[in-house]
């Protein structure tokens, strides 16, 4: 992949989610979303796993009375954002893009961190069609599901402005990511790496500098 386009940022992601650098913001603002079961796709892009929904309608988050509707979700493993510098065992992203592409904020991303433990329900769905397509750059239709499955839980969350953690590290991305950390098992991970082991046993972007940026802390009362 080409990087040469990410040195120069300065909004770039991920970030440390650091307890020092955070504004708590107490008052209730969940986040607004509304998501339905629709025909996915299963792809094994190389550097990575991705769910894309195609040919329906998968759902939106509503951010500040913008609607972005969700495109596809990804894994990256290790984690790439990391809370007071503790990197997680995996971390998966949901892709929205805004109905209007004129929209400065064109993208919004919300992110959930997982550490070891129980395994996700979400990937136990998918994890036959992840292990069967290891090292092939293919694709595969794995009919209707539901992108509530995933479990976000929306009251509590980080909120700060981002860039695309890979080639072209587009920025002005809305990141939104999960406060509640879920559990995944170590089989699911491993699953998810050796099906892209040709890309550096680890498909995760190093923590960029926050340069001032602020993060929000939704962490309602």
């Amino acid at each position: 992949m080409e990087w040469s386009a990410c040195k120069n940022g300065v909004l770039q992601s991920p970030v440390d989610l650091s307890s020092q650098r955070v504004k708590i913001v107490n008052k209730a603002g969940e986040l607004k979303k509304t998501y339905k079961p629709c025909d996915a796709i299963l792809r094994n892009r190389g550097h990575d796993i991705s769910l894309k929904w195609h040919n329906c309608d998968a759902g939106l988050i509503n951010i500040n009375g913008t609607e972005y509707s969700l495109q596809q979700v990804h894994w990256h493993s290790p984690s790439e954002h990391t809370i007071n510098g503790a990197r997680y065992a995996l971390e998966l992203h949901m892709v929205h893009h805004s109905t209007d592409p004129n929209f400065n904020h064109s993208v919004a991303v919300i992110g959930l961190l997982y550490k070891l433990g129980a395994p996700d329900a979400f990937l136990s769905k998918l994890i036959t069609n992840v292990t069967s397509m290891a090292d092939e750059m293919q694709e595969r239709e794995v009919g209707v599901i539901d992108p509530n499955m995933i479990g976000i839980d929306g009251k509590k969350y980080y909120r700060y402005i981002g860039s695309l953690t890979v080639p072209p590290c587009t920025e002005g991305v809305i990141w939104t990511m999960n406060k509640i950390i879920r559990t995944v098992s170590i089989d699911q991970v491993l699953a998810l790496r050796l099906a892209v082991h040709d890309y550096a046993e680890s498909n995760a972007r190093p923590v960029q500098p926050l340069n001032h940026r602020q993060i929000e802390l939704h962490n309602p009362n």
